[in-house]
């Protein structure tokens, strides 16, 4: 730690809260759509994990306003998993802005963190049946 303590969150493990205002309904749409079943739950809230993430749906009388990516998940083939998702029944957004256009369901974008190794990351975004805006991306090398 440095002397200013500015390190303190940095062995800490993340973990997303997403709001939920009907958690029954949240838990079919995880379990049939997304093919989770949550790890543990507690009055109010259902914790899942993937990929040994943990994240957290958690019942709100509040909602997001679904307007950003508030969690994502990466993946090794995006359209494989976009197409499991479809059949599945999820809906995928389709986005025209500009530097930013879904084919398909599934945008091309330029660019990645250089630590990831990639020179892109092809995209994909649904809303869960709460309105939280999930993602699906795939680091292109």
């Amino acid at each position: 730690m440095n002397a200013h303590g500015m390190d303190v969150l940095a062995d800490a493990r993340p973990a997303t809260r997403l709001p939920a205002q009907d958690l029954d309904r949240a838990r079919r749409f995880y379990r049939e759509q997304l093919g989770l079943e949550p790890v543990d739950q507690r009055p109010g809230g259902l914790l899942y994990r993937c990929g040994g993430v943990d994240f957290a749906l958690f019942q709100s009388a509040g909602a997001s306003p679904g307007t950003f990516t508030q969690m994502g998940w990466e993946v090794d083939d995006i359209e494989a998993v976009v197409s499991e998702l479809r059949r599945r029944g999820v809906v995928f957004e389709e986005v025209d802005l500009p530097g930013l256009h879904t084919r398909d369901g599934i945008a091309e974008i330029d660019g990645n963190y250089p630590s990831k190794g990639a020179r892109g990351e092809r995209a994909a975004w649904f809303r869960d049946s709460e309105g939280n805006m999930l993602g699906i991306g795939e680091p292109v090398t």
